[in-house]
């Protein structure tokens, strides 16, 4: 089996164009050069623009069976079978759950949770195809463990999520596949912009967590390319939880 931290080793990410995207591909190229990416989105514009003219740039949407599967055929093609895959792709939904339409929640469901479904089932088809080892690294949300006003449609298609990572990872263990995910709590991204959007959202926000800030793409970045290495060649089926101690802990009032 292919070593997911060789020198020829494949790092393929899906939302490569958004900020948690191009952390974790620029955290790669620093910490192993070597690496050959592909970087997926929906815009060619915004991969462009996120990239220039580096890396292998994939426009596929992968919320539909056959963009997920145009994706790693395509890497597969260019690059070789991805040993390492991110999937940073997903959209925040809020509202109270009577509030939100019918095209919302499919949407949510569409983004956050079948293209999760997709990407694995293209992955792992690759992977037992030509007997390669993979490890995968998801993202969920902490509303998917604890309950949290309003999350009602982002909590259903993250818990959706996090279920089919720890069933994944069972099913494809003994191939030398992992399968793991993030939860992180908010993260100063383009997609959360409208909840820090004043200094007086960002302090309320940054209130709720007992350390007392905002998270950073570049902090759960760090994890995510962790938990794709050699150096955790021994986690699998985990949620990695990333919320200033939001779940576990509470804040001293003061």
């Amino acid at each position: 089996m292919n070593d997911a931290t060789s020198p020829s080793g494949v790092l393929l990410v899906t939302g490569a164009a958004g900020g948690l995207g191009q952390a974790v591909v620029a955290l790669t190229m620093r910490e192993a050069p070597e690496t050959r990416i592909a970087a997926v989105g929906r815009d060619a514009d915004k991969l462009r623009a996120a990239f220039g003219d580096a890396h292998l740039q994939i426009v596929a949407d992968v919320g539909e069976a056959e963009g997920a599967a145009h994706a790693v055929e395509r890497c597969t093609a260019e690059l070789g079978v991805p040993t390492q895959f991110a999937h940073c792709v997903g959209s925040i939904v809020l509202g109270p759950v009577a509030r939100v339409n019918p095209a919302q929640y499919r949407e949510a469901m569409r983004a956050n949770l079948d293209s999760a479904f997709f990407m694995l089932s293209a992955l792992s088809g690759a992977a037992k195809k030509h007997n390669t080892a993979m490890s995968m690294c998801f993202v969920s949300t902490i509303a998917a463990q604890v309950g949290i006003a309003n999350h009602e449609v982002i909590a259903a298609a993250k818990g959706g999520l996090e279920a089919m990572v720890r069933s994944a990872a069972a099913s494809h263990a003994a191939q030398g596949i992992r399968i793991n995910a993030v939860a992180p709590g908010l993260m100063d991204t383009p997609a959360a912009a409208r909840f820090l959007s004043s200094d007086a959202l960002r302090d309320a926000s940054a209130k709720q967590y007992p350390l007392g800030s905002i998270g950073t793409p570049d902090e759960l970045a760090g994890l995510i390319v962790w938990l794709l290495s050699d150096a955790a060649k021994r986690v699998t089926g985990q949620i990695w939880t990333v919320d200033g101690g939001f779940t576990s802990i509470r804040p001293v009032v003061r």
